[in-house]
Protein backbone atom coordinates (compact mmCIF):
# COMPACT_ATOMS: atom_id res chain seq x y z
CA UNK A 1 0.00 0.00 0.00
CA UNK A 2 3.03 2.72 0.61
CA UNK A 3 4.02 1.48 -2.81
CA UNK A 4 0.47 2.34 -3.79
CA UNK A 5 0.62 5.89 -1.88
CA UNK A 6 3.81 7.04 -3.94
CA UNK A 7 2.73 6.27 -7.41
CA UNK A 8 -0.21 7.69 -7.05
CA UNK A 9 1.32 11.01 -5.22
CA UNK A 10 3.76 10.81 -7.47
CA UNK A 11 1.50 10.79 -10.56
CA UNK A 12 -0.87 13.82 -8.79
CA UNK A 13 2.12 16.03 -8.34
CA UNK A 14 3.61 15.45 -12.53
CA UNK A 15 -0.79 15.98 -13.48
CA UNK A 16 -0.91 18.90 -11.04
CA UNK A 17 2.56 20.76 -12.95
CA UNK A 18 1.09 19.71 -16.32
CA UNK A 19 -2.07 21.15 -15.75
CA UNK A 20 -0.51 24.29 -14.71
CA UNK A 21 1.68 24.76 -17.74
CA UNK A 22 -1.36 23.97 -19.99
CA UNK A 23 -3.30 26.51 -17.98
CA UNK A 24 -0.39 28.52 -19.25
CA UNK A 25 -0.86 28.36 -22.46
CA UNK A 26 -4.39 28.89 -22.83
CA UNK A 27 -3.78 32.47 -24.27
CA UNK A 28 -1.25 31.39 -27.01
CA UNK A 29 -4.00 28.38 -27.48
CA UNK A 30 -6.60 31.17 -27.97
CA UNK A 31 -4.58 33.03 -30.17
CA UNK A 32 -3.94 29.82 -32.48
CA UNK A 33 -7.04 29.36 -32.54
CA UNK A 34 -8.03 32.57 -33.81
CA UNK A 35 -5.27 32.97 -36.51
CA UNK A 36 -5.70 29.41 -38.05
CA UNK A 37 -7.65 30.11 -41.08
CA UNK A 38 -7.55 34.13 -40.37
CA UNK A 39 -7.26 36.65 -42.76
CA UNK A 40 -3.64 36.98 -41.22
CA UNK A 41 -3.02 33.10 -41.74
CA UNK A 42 -4.24 33.41 -45.31
CA UNK A 43 -2.33 36.69 -46.04
CA UNK A 44 1.13 34.92 -44.26
CA UNK A 45 0.51 31.26 -46.02
CA UNK A 46 0.27 33.97 -49.17
CA UNK A 47 3.68 35.39 -48.65
CA UNK A 48 5.21 32.43 -47.69
CA UNK A 49 4.37 30.35 -50.73
CA UNK A 50 5.58 33.76 -52.96
CA UNK A 51 8.79 33.18 -51.50
CA UNK A 52 8.47 36.95 -49.47
CA UNK A 53 9.11 35.54 -45.84
CA UNK A 54 12.76 34.90 -44.58
CA UNK A 55 14.38 31.73 -45.51
CA UNK A 56 15.13 31.05 -41.83
CA UNK A 57 11.65 31.83 -40.52
CA UNK A 58 9.60 28.77 -38.92
CA UNK A 59 6.59 28.06 -40.57
CA UNK A 60 5.11 25.33 -38.79
CA UNK A 61 1.94 27.69 -38.10
CA UNK A 62 1.71 27.76 -41.99
CA UNK A 63 1.54 24.31 -42.53
CA UNK A 64 -2.35 23.97 -41.66
CA UNK A 65 -1.84 20.34 -40.40
CA UNK A 66 0.44 21.31 -37.07
CA UNK A 67 -2.16 23.71 -36.00
CA UNK A 68 -5.05 21.52 -36.47
CA UNK A 69 -3.93 18.50 -35.41
CA UNK A 70 -2.55 20.64 -32.12
CA UNK A 71 -6.11 21.86 -31.79
CA UNK A 72 -7.48 18.22 -31.83
CA UNK A 73 -5.08 16.68 -29.76
CA UNK A 74 -6.53 19.66 -27.45
CA UNK A 75 -9.89 18.33 -28.23
CA UNK A 76 -9.50 15.09 -27.16
CA UNK A 77 -7.12 15.91 -23.99
CA UNK A 78 -10.39 17.72 -22.61
CA UNK A 79 -12.73 14.34 -23.16
CA UNK A 80 -10.20 12.27 -21.59
CA UNK A 81 -10.03 14.82 -18.82
CA UNK A 82 -13.48 14.64 -18.61
CA UNK A 83 -13.65 10.76 -18.65
CA UNK A 84 -11.37 10.63 -16.17
CA UNK A 85 -12.89 13.27 -13.77
CA UNK A 86 -16.40 11.02 -13.90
Amino acid sequence: MERCLDRASQAVMRLSSALDEYADAQDALRQLSDYYGSDAWKHDFADDSADLLLTDLKRGVLSEDAVWNLLEDVRDLKERMREIAL
